[in-house]
């Protein structure tokens, strides 16, 4: 069954007005035809379909397309390989659909894949396919990327985490393609958080898949099996005195750089909850480390190893895709006030010129607007986190059974969510908020709120978006099945 589906917003805010009418336009040219195949691009300039990115950023689409969401999961899918290794990027060669198995760039994944199975309509066979393939992924990493045995899964080069010129990786190569790690390199064969948390996240995500299917057993087994991989990950990598995660060299030696990639293993939910209190604490929101004017770059800006390169550079700049990434990273630990912080310097950032680049200075804000291969505009992740951030704080969004709803305050806003035969309104003021199932009233609140129900509408809990939000200001209007 084909569902469609739209987003309708007006605010009175005329930057973001102005910013998300630029998105919803611009975005149209990332979504392309693989054979006959409608898929969402990266974009700015990035022609293929990325492991990192879109996966991730076709679930986020869904709310305006679902063919081209289910698409950007289906094809990763499809193409993997009979020992298990997923492509990390698709392209169209010669009119041909391409997998490419010379890195793994990312594995923004699992997640979303898992809540393209709810917001499909709950199809059996899509997520029998999708628990095969993380078993069988989850599977080819522990045979392959631990060649020393360490109990630490390795990143063998750059584009295995997508860091592309990171400096923390020395002399390692771009990609490879081979199966064994390359020798005669500073520092890869290297264990990896990042690669740790692939595996934590593929087996999460099969041991919930097992208990949809109502196998009790497997599900127990998997998250096991998820937490051995957490206990590693803490006990290899995690530098109690440093209160982060540091990956360590072919040597064993900590690879003393302070990442952000503390926040990825967020955004795969391999932290402890002490552990993300920790590096949240300590290191996120020091403004002389990654609370810059412009946060989250994407090393520590009082790192030695940080780089203001406004070309493509994961040494120091803020990523557009960290801040795609941070929005789950931070629902995941319970730091939802964080995210109208973000969005409102997101917005700022790329201003009322509405050219939507890849990085941004963290002491300025300003977007670097020169890519390797020119001019850059129509970046996903930039567009894609404006339409996330601006759902979260001001609209709707659906995750498995429950919705999302956003009461930042400020502003007069309506936010419109058609999803098949229903529609889900919230209208916000400076006062607070109503929100609507069908046309019924569902709910009204105070401002500065995200008021989580289920999908008739009924509540199930509340989080403050700013720290004086009335949690008890709300009044509900149940609403049964």
């Amino acid at each position: 069954m084909k569902i469609e589906t739209s987003v309708s917003f007006q605010t009175s805010n005329e930057l973001l007005q102005k910013l998300m009418d630029s998105a919803e336009r611009k975005i149209l040219n990332n979504l392309k035809m693989f054979e006959n195949r409608l898929v969402l691009i990266e974009g700015g300039g990035y022609e293929k379909i990325w492991l990192e990115t879109q996966p991730m950023g076709g679930e986020m689409y869904a709310k305006r397309n679902m063919e081209a969401a289910l698409n950007n999961q289906l094809l990763f899918m499809e193409h993997q390989r009979p020992d298990g290794r997923l492509p990390g990027s698709i392209a169209l060669i010669d009119n041909r659909i391409t997998p490419q198995f010379d890195k793994f760039q990312g594995f923004c994944f699992p997640s979303s894949a898992l809540n393209m199975y709810y917001l499909m309509g709950k199809d059996e066979e899509y997520l029998t396919l999708l628990y095969l393939t993380l078993e069988k992924f989850d599977s080819y990493l522990w045979r392959t990327r631990d060649s020393d045995g360490d109990g630490c899964l390795e990143s063998w080069c750059k584009y295995d985490t997508g860091e592309d010129h990171a400096l923390r990786y020395y002399d390692a190569p771009d990609s490879w393609s081979k199966e064994t790690p390359p020798t005669d390199c500073k520092a890869v064969p290297m264990a990896s958080l990042d690669i740790m948390s692939f595996s934590y996240s593929a087996r999460e995500t099969l041991s919930i898949i097992s208990s949809i299917q109502g196998n009790e057993n497997r599900k127990s087994q998997w998250k096991r099996k998820a937490l051995a991989i957490q206990k590693a990950i803490k006990d290899y990598l995690w530098i109690e005195s440093k209160d982060a995660c540091f990956d360590r060299d072919k040597n064993h030696n900590i690879i003393n750089v302070l990442f952000h990639n503390n926040l990825r293993a967020m955004y795969w939910n391999s932290f402890t909850r002490s552990m993300a209190e920790r590096f949240v604490t300590k290191h996120l929101l020091n403004p002389d480390e990654f609370w810059t004017y412009m946060p989250l770059p994407s090393v520590a800006v009082n790192d030695p190893l940080f780089r203001n390169i406004k070309t493509n550079n994961w040494s120091g700049q803020c990523e557009a895709l960290t801040y795609q990434r941070a929005i789950r990273a931070l629902e995941n630990y319970g730091y939802d006030y964080l995210i109208p912080q973000l969005g409102e310097k997101l917005f700022n950032a790329i201003g009322n010129s509405c050219v939507f680049v890849q990085q941004y200075d963290p002491f300025t804000g300003s977007p670097s607007l020169i890519s390797l291969d020119g001019l850059q505009d129509s970046y996903g992740p930039a567009m894609l986190s404006v339409m996330e951030y601006t759902s979260r704080m001001y609209g709707v969004h659906l995750e498995r059974n429950h919705i999302f709803w956003g009461t930042a305050g400020g502003y007069e806003s309506n936010y419109e969510q058609i999803w098949g035969n229903h529609t889900f309104r919230i209208q916000n003021n400076e006062n607070g908020s109503l929100a609507f199932i069908d046309g019924k009233k569902v709910f009204q609140s105070g401002k500065d709120l995200k008021i989580i129900t289920d999908l008739t509408g009924n509540l199930l809990y509340i989080k403050q978006l700013s720290p004086d939000a009335d949690i008890r200001n709300i009044k509900t209007y149940g609403i049964s099945p």
